[in-house]
């Protein structure tokens, strides 16, 4: 029997993330802060569960970064477009654009000459709500003939305004927005969240998914960003089986009980949980 998409997908993604990025060195996983003994000991245990083995000097902050973006987008582009029979649409999955390109969010630029113009203005506004998500998912508008292909649904008259008919707006919708996050610390998370809540407050229009990717190992830095409601939708693990196997199989104190609160609760899943969740 062949492989399910999303299992293969899934597989290649740790593939490529062993061959790129998912390394240990001198008994540190690249994943994990090598300060703290937890976070090394889970790690160590997680990456034999996902096959690491290679022993590299472990990339820079801001390289491995770039590499986790360019592999979770990856694994998106091989999922995601998948599903049109459940999500119908005409989508693109991007990296390192600008919200202001986008329907919900095409007022920002109009802000962003004013304050320019203006230095009261840009002192007031600030310069936080131009920002670049690491990842985004879009949807182009659809023309009255893909509306009307089954039945005469719109006319001259009727839904003058939705974003979603070509002829009123030839921007693209955003869909979701996905945060990468390889290691979580402090300011990390505070990043994801400021970056949350511009998303929500700064719309014109439906509020996109917005999710954070991660492969960190220590439970309790990913209850610093998967704990509480109101700005991130959810966090995704790349390798949560393997995690929550690692941490009920050791003795790690109360770290078995904070991942199930997350993963109860609804506020952690597995990477291969997202392109469905998007699909909603």
């Amino acid at each position: 029997m062949s492989t399910p998409i999303l299992m293969g997908a899934r597989r290649d993604f740790h593939r490529d993330l062993r061959s790129r990025l998912w390394s240990r060195r001198a008994g540190v996983p690249s994943n994990s802060d090598k300060d703290n003994r937890t976070s090394v000991r889970i790690g160590l245990a997680l990456a034999e569960a996902v096959g690491v083995s290679l022993d590299r000097k472990r990339l820079s902050g801001s390289a491995a970064g770039t590499e986790f973006e360019r592999r979770t987008k990856d694994f998106l582009v091989a999922t995601f477009p998948r599903l049109e029979h459940l999500r119908p649409g005409v989508w693109r999955i991007k990296a390192g654009a600008a919200i202001s390109q986008f329907e919900q969010y095409a007022h920002l630029d109009a802000l962003e000459h004013a304050s320019r113009e203006n230095a009261e203005l840009a002192a007031a506004l600030g310069s936080d709500y131009t920002i670049k998500p690491d990842i985004i998912v879009t949807r182009e508008a659809e023309p009255d003939e893909r509306i009307n292909r089954t039945d005469a649904f719109v006319d001259e008259e009727s839904a003058r305004f939705t974003p979603l008919r070509s002829r009123n707006s030839d921007l693209e919708i955003l869909h979701a927005s996905v945060s990468c996050k390889w290691t979580i610390r402090s300011d990390r998370t505070q990043n994801s969240r400021a970056e949350a809540l511009n998303l929500l407050r700064n719309r014109k229009g439906r509020a996109p998914h917005i999710a954070v990717v991660t492969a960190e190992p220590l439970p309790s830095r990913l209850a610093s960003i998967a704990i509480g409601t109101g700005d991130i939708d959810c966090t995704y693990h790349v390798a949560l089986h393997e995690l929550r196997a690692v941490v009920q199989d050791g003795d790690w104190g109360d770290a078995e009980e904070m991942l199930a609160i997350m993963i109860d609760g609804k506020r952690l899943r597995d990477i291969s949980d997202l392109p469905l969740d998007l699909a909603i």
